[in-house]
């Protein structure tokens, strides 16, 4: 069986990007590439499907061939809605989950994800010094505990997934493939380096 026919790989591309100065951090170009290109890229070919979530420039999403959905809940109110409206809006069982700005993500993090995800219904990437839960492989049947999470005002992205019986993936030997671009200075910093 070919586990990655179940899965959607999805671009979070959907936050308010402040300290990029409320710029949309997915559409920053990186060595001439938009940010959640270079993610989607590496993404694709370890996933059946993919998909961005996003709340501004939608057409310019759009226009990438791929399936955008706007969060169903207002406010950005982060990650977890992103996830929320992507599941409750596509018909995937499986989501691999990984923001715009986590551009050297590795060619393994489906398989290793997966392999390593026993039978949790939510693993996250840990890098040896951080955990990394944006980074995410979750299961369809969390939707509804997520959605009554955020309906009670929660934000935190890794109690939900502790709550909900996930633990973190070792990446320890693949750190540097998951550098944030958070400011135009990371950005100027990492022209070239990949």
């Amino acid at each position: 069986m070919n586990l990655s026919q179940e899965i959607i790989g999805v671009v979070l591309a959907g936050g308010r990007a402040t300290r990029m100065g409320g710029k949309d951090k997915g559409l920053q170009l990186l060595n001439g590439k938009p940010l959640w290109q270079h993610v989607a890229d590496t993404l694709s070919g370890q996933v059946s499907t993919m998909a961005i979530s996003a709340n501004r420039h939608i057409d310019t999403y759009r226009s990438s061939g791929y399936a955008v959905y706007q969060d169903i809940v207002e406010d950005y109110p982060g990650p977890l809605a992103g996830m929320l409206s992507v599941i409750q809006q596509s018909q995937g069982e499986w989501f691999i989950f990984c923001p715009c700005d986590t551009p050297f993500i590795p060619s393994c993090l489906a398989e290793r994800l997966l392999q390593l995800r026993s039978t949790a219904p939510v693993v996250w990437v840990h890098d040896g010094e951080r955990d990394h839960p944006a980074i995410a492989l979750m299961h369809r049947s969390l939707a509804p505990a997520l959605q009554s999470y955020l309906a009670a005002g929660e934000r935190r992205v890794m109690v939900f997934m502790r709550e909900s019986g996930g633990h973190s993936v070792d990446f320890s030997d693949l750190k540097s493939a998951f550098v944030n671009v958070n400011t135009h200075e990371d950005l100027q910093m990492m022209q070239e380096k990949k």
